[in-house]
């Protein structure tokens, strides 16, 4: 005669209705008494049993039941709905992106409780054998969260992801910098565009794309005041990005650069093209008070910038497919480097909390020297007879 299990080990038992083997555990009570019951079902004995050991573990662990059929792909999908917040739109694309492509298809299926790290191991070498570290970083990462944000949830008990190394990818393409010969080329080009002061102040002061772009009329100071100790320059407050919430991309990113002559002659100009396009623009025209906007005043995204930049290097004689503005802001690092401007303050122009970014970042671009940076853009591109 079979022996009775014990209370709370729960019950196999075979269907003939069905022609499986059934197993159920207990896993709590109704207010009226009644038992809430999971249950599983296997062609064989043996694994009957598994499922049964697997759900009573589940049980004494605390862990919910369905987390036995919670996938690697479950998980993603979840981070990727829930735990994301307070990201920018195009971040979350990229993250989706990435996952749908290069995650979900491999590992997407596979149980999360089943997940190994030797899984995770020879998922990552495969990536590695088609992307760039950085992207293999960002999908360990996006891996890693999502199991995090599971582990939490009692999907699973432990994170096997944060025990991987990750492994070096395909070299990416590498960031360069505008030689003097070739930044003087792209500033002359770009005097009939409409991102010719965009592209002043991506050279001259080195901003980042994504603060010029959001950058007001109000944060522009055309004239200084040379009755203060020390004298005030004309200068741009750098206080917001695109970022959500409008942040700078960090607390040393808010800074007030002061612009080179050339800047201001630039914007001055830009300014009055603004005004007749305005005008033009009539009741279509959003009074935004952004510097760089499109043909109704609404902000320019970044194809719209990347594509007037490319025509810009296109008409200066370079490779458009070659340049990103971005590389405008190495340019700036480049040119001040070669022109005798400490690391130290180059770190403070770029918005860094500190020289081991620019060094990492910029180490193409970066030689030893020695002043200040306004002041060295003036000498590197004096204002010309037809500037003036």
């Amino acid at each position: 005669m079979t022996k009775r299990r014990n209370r709370g080990d729960g019950s196999l038992y075979w269907s003939e209705r069905r022609q499986r083997w059934i197993v159920e555990v207990t896993i709590g009570y109704k207010p009226s008494g009644e038992r809430i019951t999971t249950s599983r079902s296997a062609v064989k004995k043996e694994k009957a049993k598994q499922l049964l050991k697997e759900l009573v573990r589940d049980l004494d662990d605390g862990t919910p039941s369905g987390s036995v059929r919670y996938t690697v792909g479950d998980a993603v999908l979840n981070w990727l709905a829930y735990g994301l917040a307070g990201r920018s739109t195009e971040t979350k694309d990229n993250y989706e992106n990435l996952a749908r492509l290069h995650l979900l298809p491999q590992l997407g299926k596979r149980k999360l409780r089943e997940l190994a790290a030797e899984d995770v191991d020879k998922w990552l070498a495969d990536r590695a054998t088609l992307v760039s570290t950085r992207t293999v970083r960002l999908l360990h990462s996006i891996l890693n969260r999502s199991v995090k944000h599971a582990q939490a949830r009692d999907k699973v008990k432990r994170n096997v992801v944060g025990l991987c190394d990750i492994p070096t990818g395909l070299e990416g393409r590498p960031s360069k910098s505008l030689t003097f010969d070739q930044a003087v080329a792209v500033l002359t080009a770009s005097e009939h565009s409409p991102l010719h002061a965009y592209i002043v102040l991506s050279i001259l002061i080195g901003a980042r794309t994504e603060e010029l772009r959001v950058l007001t009329w109000d944060h522009v100071d055309f004239y200084g005041n040379k009755n203060t100790v020390p004298v005030t320059l004309p200068s741009i407050a750098v206080w917001h990005s695109v970022r959500d919430g409008g942040d700078t991309k960090t607390k040393k990113s808010r800074r007030t650069l002061a612009m080179p002559t050339r800047c201001v002659v630039a914007l001055r100009l830009h300014r009055l093209r603004q005004h007749h396009i305005r005008h033009k623009a009539g009741n279509r025209w959003h009074d935004n008070g952004l510097v760089f906007a499109s043909t109704v005043g609404t902000e320019l995204d970044a194809h719209n910038v990347r594509r007037g930049f490319r025509k810009v290097v296109k008409t200066a004689g370079l490779a458009p497919e070659d340049w990103t503005p971005r590389e405008m802001r190495h340019s700036f690092v480049s040119l001040l480097s070669d022109s005798g401007v400490a690391i130290e303050d180059i770190a403070k122009l770029v918005g860094h909390s500190g020289t081991a970014v620019t060094e990492a970042v910029y180490r193409h671009q970066i030689r030893p020297v020695m002043v200040e940076g306004a002041t060295a853009m003036n000498d590197i591109f004096p204002r010309t007879t037809r500037n003036s």
